[in-house]
């Protein structure tokens, strides 16, 4: 397997590049498992001249997925392998950074005169991952997403650049995708612009989930188009959901939710107001 080098760290990518703690927070496995891949032949990073591995954002993709593969489909690094040459891509196929994204936030952070710290600590996360998230918009839970966003007094919606303005009429296949930078979430915009509504289809990759609750203003009505939902209300309202079915709830009641189908699952979610 040939490994690409890179030349000098001095040359700008063209894209983000993560380090292998990044990389490894971003799958949720310790860096010692990251490189365990690596000789099994799962990944093969790119390396400076002085040998730091270097992970892009399709090598993150690739090592969620073989993170799922192991802990949910308990297979063995052959069969993982095989597996991933026969997918040939990655879940979803998106990018899963979002660097305006990591922009915004970082931005907001800097006029508010807060440090990394002060919001890490505010907000339950470490500030190496929230440096990670403003530096190239990846490497976070939705759950963490939703708290900073209402950390600093905004939307999820609005810090992707979701209230820019946009016709009444979005076509099949035309909408907008945000590149979440969260393992296995992909949110398509189907009501651009300032509206009542916050309207989003959410495709969940296998093992998807929001990696606990989280709550704001507003009220939200979801219905399942494919694969099963699995949501939980104030810590231990469960509630599974197949094609068809809908639930209705009050935002400000934490909700917490996953993938419950092997397969993917397909939503419509909306907020009301645009509190997302």
């Amino acid at each position: 397997m040939t490994i690409a080098a890179v030349p000098s760290p001095d040359d700008p990518p063209e894209e983000p590049l993560f380090r292998v703690t990044e990389a490894a927070r971003a799958a949720g496995v310790a860096p010692s498992t990251v490189r365990l891949w690596e000789t099994q032949g799962l990944v093969a990073p790119a390396r400076r001249a002085s040998g730091q591995r270097l992970y892009s954002p399709a090598d993150v993709a690739r090592l969620q997925r073989i993170s799922f593969l192991r802990r949910e489909a308990g297979l063995n690094p052959a069969a993982i392998r095989a597996t991933l040459e026969a997918e040939g891509t990655a879940p979803l196929d998106h990018d899963i950074t979002n660097e305006a994204l990591g922009s915004a936030l970082r931005q907001t952070r800097l006029a508010r005169g807060e440090t990394l710290d002060d919001v890490a600590q505010a907000v339950g996360v470490s500030a190496s991952a929230l440096s990670t998230l403003e530096r190239t918009g990846a490497g976070v839970s939705f759950k963490v997403l939703a708290d900073l966003a209402q950390y600093f007094g905004t939307t999820v919606s609005r810090l992707s650049g979701q209230d820019e303005p946009g016709g009444a009429v979005v076509r099949a296949g035309a909408a907008r995708v945000w590149p979440m930078p969260v393992e296995g979430v992909r949110v398509e915009v189907l009501a651009e612009g300032r509206r009542q509504m916050d309207c989003h289809r959410f495709i969940l990759a296998p093992g998807a989930t929001s990696q606990g609750g989280y709550d704001h203003e507003g009220e939200e009505f979801i219905t399942v188009i494919e694969g099963r939902f699995r949501i939980t209300l104030d810590g231990d309202e469960l509630h599974e959901l197949g094609p068809g079915d809908s639930i209705y709830f009050e935002s400000r009641r934490p909700h917490a939710w996953a993938n419950a189908a092997d397969g993917r699952t397909t939503l419509i979610w909306i907020n009301t107001p645009p509190t997302f």
